[in-house]
């Protein structure tokens, strides 16, 4: 007994002393281990479209991590996807990493420079790379749109597991292509050719991936990098009826109503204060007062739809958090949600090509259903302007309302609840990543990372990672922008901005309201001496005249689907030549000198076109406008360009080709008066307004009829038999 009562505390003593010298010491903690990382990018998503920024829109799986974490107001991306998603994955300005513009709106005297790849260069590393060397599992489930050869692919680039979309968005409930320049074929599997399920909706169907790849995880300790690339809310806009169905009758009022509530929601928020102005909509967003009860119920329900995919989203982002709560992964996992650019104003819809193509392929953009299976809808300028509140312009644009989006980050080490205020870019989110997981980025001779760590403000360390010094530089498609020291130098050179550089003051006009280029020039010079040598060192590109990114994918679809109508198109090249000869030996055969026959069938062919042009006038005034760059308001000023153009095509069409059959040029003075008139106007209107690009078209068609008018008055003579 008493040899037991001596060992007891000999035996204590021992242990403690072991505990003490093998065991955890507050002087020396273990680490922590690395977190897992998942990074949420939303397509399209406008400023305050998130319920935390703002939106009415519910968005409660985010607004969650939000609240748990930090919001970011003063964040940006480049104004056009697959550059921004180019940054993001290697944290390296696009066009180092090889994707300064979109592989499909790169003019032809870019295409094979340095800069403008449409894939991710080869001395530039991903995250995904670097992570997996740290000993992280990789994954990713959306939209890639960074390269479709083997080695541009997610696999070559990274990543463990993906299913990815190489384009620039697709059909959420089928396989099928969503723009004529697509085959549908663009999806891959571990970098493979992949079929989508009968079931596919593509919100649920990543998140489904997703979980998988993440549960098929080795039992090995070692972290995970999820990459989850949305489709939404690109257009098409779609959504399953039951998330559309709570937001009916939510847009009755229209877009210029729903741009001041997202004002007042960002304002509520305190992502901006009270009193910062907001600039007027772009020049392209119609009055919402003027537009028919049809229109509007339509548009209306577009937003809906658009309202509806985001939610659901939302949703089945949701099951994923909740599969990591359940699975006990969450509370070591690190969130990053953003955007990938302001909002999509373009409406391909509206277009005469276009919809001859869906109607080819059995898209339908009717109210009855829309946003269901076999339906396109698109949000267009009017509620792009108001998701983009309370920035100026939209997506493809340098300006704020095309490049400032959401950003959230939750998760360990991150002090919750937080706003962040200072200014970050897209290409910060890298290096913020690997300092989380201290992981090194890719030694030389790979590209230098250009973004900065965002942990420090995360952590609350440092209130900043740019000082009033540094300049940060951003081009895309020939828009420009440098933010310095809280001033704003940019250049939004499409068809809705000005070529000219103008300077903002970002701490007080984030709508960019108040041009300051005039009354500070010295500043505005030191900022662009600082753009410019930005693009020198990047290599970014000035872009031909008159080129617009929407302009080029203009021309891309137009070739798209002239080569899906080919044989159609030769077969009725073929009859109107066929007809042509036919006119000609019956009219040489007649007696009419070869000049006569000329001037007869160029009157013929210009007559017509003009009637066809007065149909069209007639019966989709709105589009036949805008190719004469003429924009009507509302109701009324649609029904003045139904009567007014469409009786003006109508006179000089049915008098040319009176002029032609009757063989008289008598019927051609009219003609040639109406068209000088018409002429002698937009000339006037010219030199007194300084018009635009837009001008210039139609007065060349008027010029050149005006020329066959004339050859007809010489070659026929004054009355029939003279």
């Amino acid at each position: 007994m008493m040899v037991r009562a001596l060992l007891r505390p000999a035996l204590a003593l021992v242990g403690l002393t072991a505990l003490l010298a093998f065991g955890p010491s507050a002087a020396a903690p273990r680490p922590p281990s690395k977190p897992n990382i998942v990074v949420i990018l939303v397509d399209d998503a406008g400023y305050t479209d998130l319920g935390a920024y703002g939106g009415e829109i519910a968005t409660p799986a985010i607004d969650a991590l939000a609240a748990r974490g930090a919001r970011f107001s003063n964040f940006h991306a480049s104004p056009m996807c697959a550059p921004s998603r180019a940054m993001l994955l290697t944290g390296v300005d696009s066009h180092t990493a090889g994707v300064a513009n979109l592989p499909e709106s790169t003019p032809p005297e870019h295409r094979g420079k340095p800069a403008y790849q449409g894939r991710l260069a080869a001395n530039v590393t991903t995250v995904a790379s670097l992570l997996k060397a740290d000993g992280y599992h990789t994954y990713m489930a959306g939209k890639w749109h960074l390269g479709h050869d083997p080695q541009d692919l997610p696999g070559a680039r990274g990543f463990e597991r993906s299913f990815a979309l190489d384009a620039t968005g697709g059909d959420n409930w089928q396989q099928r292509p969503y723009f004529p320049i697509y085959t549908g074929k663009e999806w891959y599997e571990d970098d493979k050719p992949a079929t989508l399920p009968d079931d596919f909706y593509s919100s649920r169907f990543l998140v489904d991936r997703m979980i998988r790849y993440v549960d098929s995880k080795p039992d090995d300790g070692r972290p995970f990098f999820a990459y989850l690339p949305f489709m939404a809310i690109h257009l098409p806009v779609q959504a399953p009826a039951e998330f559309v169905a709570k937001y009916e009758g939510r847009y009755a009022d229209g877009w210029q109503a729903q741009r001041q509530r997202r004002y007042e929601g960002a304002v509520r928020a305190g992502l901006i204060p009270p009193g910062t102005p907001m600039g007027p909509p772009p020049a392209n967003v119609r009055d919402w007062n003027r537009l028919s009860a049809k229109e509007q119920a339509l548009y209306a329900r577009r937003m809906a739809v658009n309202a509806g995919m985001l939610e659901a989203m939302d949703h089945h982002l949701g099951r994923f958090i909740q599969h990591l709560k359940d699975t006990g992964q969450y509370d070591n996992t690190l969130f990053v949600v953003l955007s990938d650019n302001g909002p999509e104003a373009g409406d391909p819809t509206t277009e005469a090509p276009f919809k001859l193509w869906m109607k080819s392929v059995g898209y339908s953009a009717r109210p009855e259903g829309l946003g269901g299976k076999g339906t396109f809808a698109a949000i267009g300028p009017g509620w792009a302007s108001a998701a983009a509140a309370p920035g100026a312009l939209f997506k493809f644009y340098t300006s704020e309302g095309g490049t400032r989006v959401p950003l959230i980050v939750a998760g360990p080490g991150v002090a919750p609840g937080s706003r962040l205020d200072s200014f970050s870019v897209i290409t910060d989110i890298t290096p913020t990543l690997l300092d989380f997981a201290g992981a090194a980025p890719a030694p030389a001779p790979a590209a230098s990372l250009d973004g900065r760590s965002l942990r420090p403000m995360l952590t609350g360390a440092a209130p900043a990672i740019y000082g009033p010094e540094d300049a940060v530089g951003m081009e895309a498609a020939g828009d420009g922008a440098l933010w310095k020291g809280g001033l704003k130098l940019v250049r939004s050179a499409g068809p809705l901005g000005d070529p000219r550089w103008r300077l903002y003051d970002m701490t007080t006009d984030p709508g960019e309201t108040m041009d300051l280029s005039l009354t500070r020039p010295a500043e505005t010079a030191a900022l662009l001496a600082d753009y410019k040598a930005y693009a020198a060192r990047v290599g970014a590109e000035e872009v031909p005249a008159g080129y617009t990114p929407d302009k080029q994918v203009a021309v891309n679809i137009l070739g798209s689907i002239l080569g899906s109508f080919l044989w159609q198109i030769l077969l009725g090249l073929t009859a109107v030549v066929a007809v042509a000869v036919w006119i000609g030996w019956r009219l040489r055969k007649a007696g009419d000198s070869a000049g006569q026959i000329a001037a007869r069938m160029l009157l013929g062919l210009t007559g017509a076109l003009a009637l066809l042009l007065a149909t069209r006038f007639w019966s989709a005034p709105e589009a036949a406008a805008r190719a004469f760059a003429l924009t009507p308001d509302g109701v009324a000023g649609l029904g003045t360009i139904r009567a007014d153009m469409a009786a003006f095509f109508a006179a000089c069409g049915g008098l040319s080709l009176l002029a032609a059959i009757r063989r008289e040029r008598r019927w051609l003075w009219p003609v040639l008066l109406i068209l000088s008139l018409a002429l002698a106007g937009r000339l006037l209107n010219l030199a007194v307004t300084g018009g635009g690009k837009g001008v210039v078209p139609p007065m060349v068609v008027e010029a050149v009829l005006i020329g066959i008018t004339l050859l007809g008055m010489r070659m026929l003579p004054a009355r029939r038999g003279g």
